[in-house]
Parts: C-alpha cells; sequence; structure tokens
C-alpha cells in the first residue's frame, strides 16, 4: 500500500520521495514535469547517467502517484546506503563538489542549470559521486546567474576551505549547519593568506563581503546578466579553487594502526582467515565494519561482492581508505568518518531530515575488530551497553574480544587507574548472552584474543552462503 513521502523528502515542490510496497519511488509533479521532459529529451538525463554522473530511473505507471498533482512517477537505482557529508573524507568532499561541477557544465551544453547544488544531493555509489535528485534541473535562461552558486560555496567550497588550512576536522561543521556552512563564519576561520588564492578570495571573502553589504538594507541585491561565456568562466574559476585544496596528511593516533600493531604476519593472516571463514557463514547483504581503520578486513566483504561501510573515527585513515576505493575502482566499499561514542543523530526539521546511524540498519553483518576495548575503558562504555548498541545494528556479529593482558589495552591503562573488573572474556560473553547467540568461538593464534561469530537471538540460522538476496 501506498505510504507517505520520506520525512528527509519535503522541501521542493516539484516532487518527493515515498515507498510503495517496499519499492522507493519519485512523484513528479505537474509544476515539473516540462522540466523532467526536457531533461530526458535534451540528451542530458543519458549524458549524465552515461557518465556516472546521475542515478538512472525508470518510469512508473501514474497510478502509483501519491497525491492527485503528480504527473509522473519514477523509480531510481536504490544506493545501499545513504551517507552524509559530515560523514565524508575531504577527498570525497572534494571528489563530490567536482562532480556537481561537472554536472552543471553538461547541463548548460544541453540548455538546462542545476537549481540545486546541495552535497545531499550526492551519494556515493558503485565508488563514484553521483546525483540522486533527478528534479533539480530548470531550463537555462540567457543572461541569469547560477542560482545555486552560494549554495554550492556554503556545501562544498567554504569546509573545504577550512579542512585544507585549518583543521579537517572542520568538515564536522556541516553536521550543525545543515544548509552548508555560512560564509561570513568561513572567512572569520579561514586564515589571511587563503586571500592570495583568487578562487577563495571570489568566491569566499568577495561573497561574503556582497552578503553582508546587502543582509540589512531589506531589499535584494540587483541581479547583474551573467552570459553564458561568463557562467562558464565562474564554474571553471570555482573548479579550479577546489583542486588546488589539498589534504594535509597529519599523523593521527590510529592513521597508521596496521604499521605499528603488536600481531605478528603470522597471527594477522590467521585473523584475516578466520574473519573470512566467519563471513561467508552470514547471510549476504549489507556490512558495516565498525572501526574499520584503513579498510583491511572491510575488503574480506567488499571483494565478496557485498555492499560494505567501513566506519573509523581517524580522519586520515579514512581518507587513505576512501584514496585506495577510488585507485582500485572498487564499487562495493564506502568508508566513511563516525565516532562511535557520538554517532551521526538524526538532524532536520522535527529530527527527521537527515537519519540517525542506527536508523540507516541494521546491517546483515557488523564487524567489530580491535575495537571493544576502545569503548569499554577508553570510554566507560559498559559491556552490557555495547551488547546492545551491537543488537540494534545488525543481525550477524563477527566481534573480537581483546583481554587486559594485551600490550594494546595495557598501553589504554597506563595513564589511568584499572576501574573495570568486568572487563573479562567470561564478562563479554555474559554480556553479549543477553541478546546474542554464539556461533563460533576461535582463538587467535598468536595472539590472546578470541574471535566471534555471533546472531541475534530469535533469529534463524544463517542461509547457504551462496543464496543472493536483494535487500
Amino acid at each position: 500500500m501506498n505510504d507517505r513521502p520520506l520525512d528527509s523528502s519535503f522541501r521542493d515542490p516539484s516532487g518527493f520521495l515515498y515507498r510503495h510496497d517496499g519499492r522507493l519511488l519519485r512523484q513528479v509533479n505537474e509544476v515539473y514535469l516540462p522540466h523532467l521532459r526536457l531533461l530526458e529529451e535534451s540528451g542530458l538525463y543519458e549524458l549524465l547517467v552515461g557518465e556516472s554522473l546521475l542515478i538512472p530511473h525508470r518510469h512508473e505507471t501514474l497510478e502509483l502517484a501519491l497525491t492527485s498533482d503528480g504527473a509522473a512517477v519514477l523509480e531510481p537505482e536504490l544506493v545501499p546506503f545513504i551517507s552524509y557529508p559530515y560523514e565524508w573524507s575531504f577527498s570525497q568532499l572534494k571528489d563530490a563538489a567536482l562532480a556537481t561541477l561537472r554536472i552543471q557544465r553538461l547541463a548548460l551544453s544541453k540548455g538546462l542549470s542545476l537549481k540545486d547544488a546541495s552535497a545531499y544531493n550526492i551519494q556515493f555509489h558503485r565508488g563514484r559521486p553521483v546525483l540522486i535528485d533527478s528534479l533539480s534541473f530548470e531550463p537555462y535562461v540567457e543572461g541569469e546567474p547560477w542560482i545555486a552558486y552560494r549554495q554550492f560555496c556554503q556545501h562544498f567550497l567554504a569546509p573545504l576551505a577550512l579542512m585544507s588550512y585549518r583543521d579537517i576536522r572542520l568538515g564536522s561543521l556541516m553536521r550543525s549547519h545543515i544548509d552548508g556552512v555560512p560564509l561570513d563564519l568561513a572567512v572569520r576561520l579561514l586564515p589571511w593568506r587563503a586571500q592570495l588564492r583568487p578562487g577563495l578570495l571570489m568566491h569566499l571573502f568577495l561573497h561574503a563581503g556582497s552578503q553582508r553589504k546587502h543582509a540589512g538594507d531589506g531589499a535584494p541585491a540587483k541581479k547583474r546578466a551573467v552570459s553564458r561565456n561568463a557562467l562558464t568562466g565562474i564554474l571553471d574559476s570555482l573548479r579550479g579553487a577546489i583542486r588546488k585544496l589539498e589534504f594535509k596528511t597529519g599523523g593521527t593516533e590510529w592513521g597508521d594502526y596496521y604499521t605499528a600493531t603488536n600481531y605478528t604476519d603470522e597471527a594477522l593472516q590467521r585473523k584475516r582467515a578466520l574473519v573470512g571463514e566467519y563471513l561467508d557463514r552470514c547471510d549476504d547483504g549489507m556490512v558495516w565494519d565498525l572501526g574499520a581503520n584503513n579498510g583491511y578486513f572491510s575488503r574480506l566483504a567488499s571483494e565478496r561482492g557485498r555492499p560494505t561501510v567501513a566506519f573509523d573515527i581517524d580522519p586520515v585513515a579514512v581518507e587513505h581508505n576512501w584514496l585506495a576505493c577510488r585507485r582500485g575502482a572498487e564499487e562495493h566499499l564506502l568508508p566513511l568518518q563516525l565516532d562511535l561514542t557520538n554517532p551521526s543523530p538524526s538532524l532536520g526539521w522535527a529530527h527527521a531530515e537527515r537519519d540517525s546511524l542506527l536508523a540507516r540498519g541494521p546491517a546483515e553483518t557488523v564487524i567489530a575488530l580491535a575495537l571493544i576495548h576502545h569503548l569499554a575503558i577508553s570510554n566507560n562504555v559498559p559491556l552490557r551497553r555495547l551488547a546492545e548498541f551491537f543488537h540494534a545494528a545488525g543481525h550477524r556479529l563477527v566481534i573480537e574480544f581483546v583481554p587486559k593482558s594485551d600490550s594494546q589495552v595495557q598501553r589504554l591503562l597506563a595513564t589511568r587507574e584499572d576501574v573495570f573488573p568486568n572487563y573479562t572474556l567470561d564478562g563479554f560473553v555474559e554480556a553479549f548472552a543477553g541478546g546474542f547467540e554464539t556461533l563460533a568461538r576461535t582463538p587467535i593464534e598468536g595472539t590472546e584474543r578470541v574471535l566471534f561469530l555471533m546472531k541475534r537471538k530469535g533469529e534463524a540460522a544463517p542461509a547457504d552462503p551462496t543464496r543472493q538476496e536483494q535487500r
């Protein structure tokens, strides 16, 4: 039966997304139908889909429209996992920005223009940034400025400049400023030397100054005619400014984890083999690797063709993971930045425009390797609370217990009192027994660690691993 529009899809009068019998559909309202026809008949749709810049869609019967003003119904190709700009690495945001500019250039060549340049309209699908909103185009009018220019600067250029010039962690400003980083805030935070870059001077500093000039006069700024050549020049200038921004690689605590681990090569390979064996015993479907670092173990899932999200708190590790994905043209792995002690919350209007981490689950399988001790000891999260979280996160769980005698745990306890009497192997098993059934338990040779395969209680045992499941 028909559902109501998605909570995240209500701002655009052109149409909205909704679910019908488990399918994701997009209603196109009457007001936008001529623009949709232009998108498709101009050849732009085919061009963008051919370059993997726009999510493909197919037309459905109009009888599926949810409201009376529906003029068309589209069924877009599903993106396995929806991510948000404040979860992306520097280069992911940069790639999304360059993709948006490429889309706008191609649109102009076909007589259209992007009316939106929101970073939230971009998702990473099959290893590439892709526009997911087919209703973002309007006819180009000669002399009109780019209506999405300010939004592009706030969603892409400002956060990228702050991450490059000041601190990579400033990308998290997108979490508190859902419509992009205000330009006046960006220029206050940027160093004076950023003005020496002509692109930043024009699109951030002078742009912010123009906004301040007209903010209090009560009258809209006068529109100046912008020729097609001038608009193309603006796009090229934005592209040049963004391409010159670089990720400043710095030493972070876990950025080189696998070069500083206490594993021998033999123990690491044994652990790798065990994780692979456990994954083969799980159903197909989405995999979340929590604490994935550079994705070394995540790739055991993605190389099996499973959509895999590799979460880590360390921005350097996530950056390196994404660059490796890009070099290898990996289609099934998505690296994201996430602090599990403060995961992405529900944001936006009525706390419903952007979903929390758990609202985007549960995953079929959750991987948690060398993670429990950081959460339990470094962050004082009781084992039972951890078990509750993992129970909500996924159906299957591949999890590693690291005892206090391990050198990595000793490192955590070196500067604090040991107030964790329940942090033992028996305490771990007891805490997780309430919600999980243990399917396998194997000591990792060459270490004191133990790897577990668990499933949520009350669920069927894993099926034949060769079975394909559509999710």
